[in-house]
């Protein structure tokens, strides 16, 4: 149930949605309009069934994907919360927004840039933000870049403040600030956690809006699977320890520079893991606690899994399966032990590659039939027979950055035309490609994807760092002490990444101060342990002390 901070939200949101649907949006779209829900997850890469991983149980997302369009190469733009939802909620990159940390607001720091919900709440759609959408704090303004972005006032769980109190019971009995941290949820405080909550009132605000007059954009932003891995304990059970395999490479790369790999001091902080006495910068971490790391993640995976199915059978329940856009997706991945890394903050596959799939109402799946359930709730404890095939898959590489133009293209909006350079001048263009060539289909019962050329597809993230060593900063430096950066360039043949001198006064970067570079076969090295940068130059470059 909802606590008297949470009633007096609901109040005031309903309140405001009722007006809303009650006068009828100006400029509102035609009823026939399609609605849109965006589900963001924070930190998930793509280790779900649809996407050929066979240990992870996720039928409800497996499920969705099956009626979907998917992506199978889909990366952001940056590998870590704020800069990368601030791009592609912007269609910005992180070079154009100037977020590098979390410490600006992009309409004061670079420009007044509109955002995807602005974009449809100015078209007539009641826009609404649940959970973790934008970062909180600075980089939004303090406000979830409210009123601009949502028609109502965004929603954060109210058991959001425990996250990284001491809340998880240790062997000892006593509660601690722990990373592993499952637990027994009539126990915390509240008796619920965030993802429950915002699942919660986001099948609330589904209900009211079945019978709007205006369409709806509905945002929703799950916290799992983010440190700390805090989530019911029961998950654990569907991942026991003997099962769970350690990363293929755990080693640091002898090739890999050292500007490149980050130290995960986050994690670091944790009571669990400081109990470890790890060293610093390269750990490692001990084989037993890497598996426990491990079945962590994938619990808080198959725990999301399942609020997902909740969300996804309300929106059947309400009858708005046949009128509304679902699209999925991850600020970005999570390392899990490859390349000894334990966080994201990298430009390595493993943490900038995220799922996406747009389902699609009659495009990517036919309608459903009166009565019929596309999205019945699918409890992952139970026995499952057979995986969920995956519905049509692209292999082109694309971009977070399209998610503004192609929601736009897809819902029938004008889409914002390609900015200039530069563009801090211009209020609403975008620099994502418009990904509506890959949704026309010949036949919707032939599951193949649209035939193109792979090798055309380009993506580019990049990550900043303070020094050419890792230090204690060189995951999440402030953007004045940046002064390297890391651009890199993915096709589907290979990854190339150049780190070179870096103003963060200026924003801009020195291509002909080159401190290290990378180079990845994606055929031969899928992994991206061998780095052949050095080779290709003609000359050798230091790599990282071993471990």
């Amino acid at each position: 149930m909802p606590t008297g901070r949470g009633l007096l939200w609901l109040g005031l949101v309903l309140g405001s949605v009722c007006a809303i649907l009650g006068t009828g949006a100006p400029g509102s779209s035609a009823t026939d309009a399609l609605n849109v829900l965006l589900i963001i997850v924070d930190d998930l890469r793509p280790s779900l069934g649809c996407y050929g991983d066979t240990l992870l149980r996720t039928p409800n997302i497996d499920q969705l994907a099956s009626h979907s369009l998917l992506f199978q190469n889909a990366f952001a733009q940056q590998a870590v919360c704020a800069p990368s939802r601030v791009s592609f909620l912007t269609g910005r990159r992180p070079d154009t927004t100037r977020l590098y940390d979390f410490n600006s607001y992009w309409r004061v720091h670079a420009g007044n840039f509109s955002t995807l919900p602005q974009y449809f709440k100015e078209n007539g759609y009641v826009t609404m933000s649940v959970g973790k959408v934008f970062h909180p704090g600075v980089s939004s303004n303090h406000s979830d870049d409210s009123p601009y972005s949502w028609s109502v006032p965004p929603y954060h769980p109210s058991s959001e403040k425990y996250e990284n109190t001491k809340t998880c019971r240790g062997p000892d009995g006593q509660l601690h600030a722990n990373l592993l941290c499952p637990v027994d949820v009539a126990e915390v405080p509240e008796g619920t956690l965030p993802d429950k909550q915002s699942t919660e009132q986001a099948v609330r605000l589904l209900e009211k809006m079945k019978t709007s007059a205006s369409p709806f954009f509905l945002a929703i932003g799950y916290h799992k699977p983010h440190i700390p891995f805090r989530y019911p304990k029961e998950f654990q059970k569907l991942y026991p320890l003997e099962s769970i395999p350690l990363a293929p490479d755990p080693q640091v790369p002898a090739g890999l520079p050292p500007v490149a790999y980050n130290p995960w001091m986050d994690i670091r902080q944790r009571e669990d893991v400081q109990a470890l006495n790890l060293s610093v910068p390269y750990g490692p971490v001990p084989v037993d606690f890497q598996r426990k790391l491990r079945q962590s993640y994938f619990a808080c995976v198959s725990y999301l899994d399942t609020q997902v199915g909740l969300l996804l059978s309300a929106l059947d329940a309400h009858q708005l399966a046949d009128s509304t856009i679902v699209v999925f997706t991850s600020d970005h991945g999570w390392a899990l032990g490859e390349h000894g890394e334990w966080a994201k903050y990298s430009n390595f596959d493993v943490t900038t590659r995220v799922p996406l799939m747009f389902y699609v109402p009659g495009r990517t799946a036919p309608l459903p039939e009166a009565g019929e359930k596309f999205f019945s709730y699918i409890d992952p404890f139970e026995s499952i027979s057979e995986l969920v095939e995956p519905g049509r898959q692209v292999v082109d590489l694309v971009e977070l950055l399209s998610l503004f133009p192609t929601l736009a293209a897809l819902t029938g909006l004008h889409v914002p035309p390609r900015c200039p350079v530069p563009s801090f001048h211009v209020e609403l263009c975008r620099e994502g490609q418009n990904l509506w060539k890959h949704f026309q289909f010949d036949d919707l019962e032939e599951d193949t994807y649209p035939h193109g050329n792979p090798r055309e597809s380009i993506a580019y993230s990049q990550y900043p760092r303070p020094a050419d060593f890792p230090q204690w900063n060189s995951d999440k430096p402030s953007l004045k002490d940046i002064k390297i950066m890391g651009y890199s360039i993915r096709t589907i043949d290979y990854r190339y990444t150049v780190w070179v001198g870096f103003s963060p006064h200026e924003f801009l970067a020195n291509f002909s101060d080159i401190h290290a570079g990378e180079l990845y076969f994606v055929a031969s090295d899928p992994l991206q342990d061998h780095n052949m940068y050095n080779y290709s130059q003609g000359r050798d470059l230091p790599g990282p002390p071993r471990p």
